[in-house]
């Protein structure tokens, strides 16, 4: 078998390659150039079999992820079917199965035969919950990592640049270790007193990806979990391997992308996004957020939408949802509509800002539909329909207006003090 960047490197366009051009507006020579050079991935694994692919990169649309999964808590399978349904419904560009608990490789298996998107998943988990934290072994991790190539997840998340010897930076911090994959690592390295499996294995993982082109998302597991931990040194010296990492994934001819912070302070972004581009060779950056306050609980999906709009406009390629229920427990499925929904918003501003082709037509479109009061259109071409009707719904509901159905009008001005219609009359008279 050969990875999209092997096909890219010799030339060869690929079916996926022309797809993802057709809806980037770009030359499939020009997309080629970029999975050749590592800067667009495209995650496909070859047993995905229901894939629509999508390229992610600092020069393409924004993308977002939804993450989805049970806990050894909460959820079940049935649960984690609709909210993936959801995701995909409000335009999850791809999914994260980040389960911890029950048949993980039957839930695994059932989002595959669900998602049309690319499937991401932390491989750590599974090996973790089926052979217990202490047992991080390379035998292990690679027979997990084998096992969910198989089934067809298109990337995987691996803290292999989380090194022993930056645990003790971390540990001087407010929030010290906050991924779920980073902590268990740490812990095993700790008390094993050896360095980290998955780097020590990493060319046995990468020749795993070759064979069925699984992308790698070089996970952040010393990413800041507040802002006093933000843009430190257990953070960039972290980076700085992953940097390394992404060159020997360039050299195996295996996709790879970088994971980001996490929670930084607005005036951080720019540096945060910049300097992931150096020491990474322009890998495409994912990043979760970043949060940019720490003391709004119930509201983070608006606060990492913040930050994802500033870090997709300083050059993040994907960004990771947050939901209301971020720090507050496993989200429902209205949790992930509003999280996908909210970040949707954000890579959407940050594309406009930087007049990526084609990301302006549905403002416009939105605004000829207000000018026309063409209230069906208007709702079609919203990034959340339904809600948007509904809120119509309610409005004429309560109004006292003659005409209940507002056709020429909204309830906040209603037809004698509204200026589309003023500005409509103003129109008629000048022509």
């Amino acid at each position: 078998m050969s990875t999209q960047m092997e096909y890219a490197q010799k030339g060869i366009i690929t079916p996926q390659m022309e797809h993802v051009a057709g809806v980037e507006q770009q030359p499939a020579s020009w997309i080629a150039g970029g999975v050749a050079a590592g800067t667009i991935v495209i995650p496909a694994n070859v047993n995905h079999k229901n894939l629509i692919p999508c390229g992610i990169g600092r020069e393409l649309k924004t993308k977002v992820n939804a993450n989805l999964g049970n806990s050894t808590l909460a959820s079940c399978p049935g649960a984690e079917k609709s909210k993936l349904a959801i995701a995909l419904h409000y335009g999850a560009d791809t999914i994260m199965d980040l389960s911890t608990g029950g048949d993980i490789a039957s839930i695994r298996q059932a989002m595959l035969e669900q998602s049309t998107v690319p499937l991401g998943t932390v491989p750590v988990y599974e090996v973790v919950a089926r052979y217990g934290s202490q047992n991080l072994t390379r035998e292990n991790i690679l027979t997990v990592i084998r096992e969910q190539a198989g089934q067809g997840v298109d990337y995987m998340t691996i803290h292999a640049g989380l090194l022993r010897k930056y645990v003790p930076l971390a540990l001087d911090r407010k929030l010290g270790i906050v991924s779920r994959g980073g902590a268990l690592l740490a812990a095993w390295m700790q008390e094993n007193q050896q360095e980290n499996p998955f780097y020590e294995c990493f060319d046995e993982i990468l020749a795993v990806c070759q064979k069925y082109d699984v992308t790698l998302s070089l996970g952040d597991g010393l990413r800041p979990g507040c802002l006093a931990d933000a843009s430190d040194e257990a953070q960039f010296a972290e980076l700085a391997t992953l940097g390394e990492l992404v060159a020997r994934c360039r050299a195996a001819r295996v996709q790879a992308m970088v994971e980001g912070p996490g929670h930084v302070p607005l005036d951080q972004i720019r540096e945060n996004m910049e300097r992931e581009r150096n020491i990474c060779g322009d890998a495409p950056f994912y990043i979760l957020g970043p949060l940019v306050v720490d003391c709004a609980p119930g509201y983070d999906h608006f606060v990492g939408g913040m930050g994802g709009m500033m870090g997709a406009y300083h050059g993040a390629a994907m960004l990771c949802y947050v939901t209301p229920k971020e720090h507050l427990g496993l989200p429902d499925a209205d949790d992930v509509r509003r999280g996908v929904v909210a970040f949707k918003i954000a890579a959407h501003a940050a594309d406009v800002a930087l007049h990526k082709p084609g990301s302006r037509d549905r403002d416009d479109a939105i605004s000829d539909a207000r000018a026309r009061f063409d209230w069906e259109k208007q709702f079609e071409l919203a990034l959340d329909p339904g809600w948007a009707e509904e809120l119509r719904r309610q409005a004429l509901q309560a109004s006292s207006a003659p005409d209940r159905h507002g056709s020429g009008y909204c309830t906040m001005c209603g037809p004698e003090f509204c200026s589309l219609r003023l500005s409509a009359r103003l129109k008629q008279t000048e022509e």
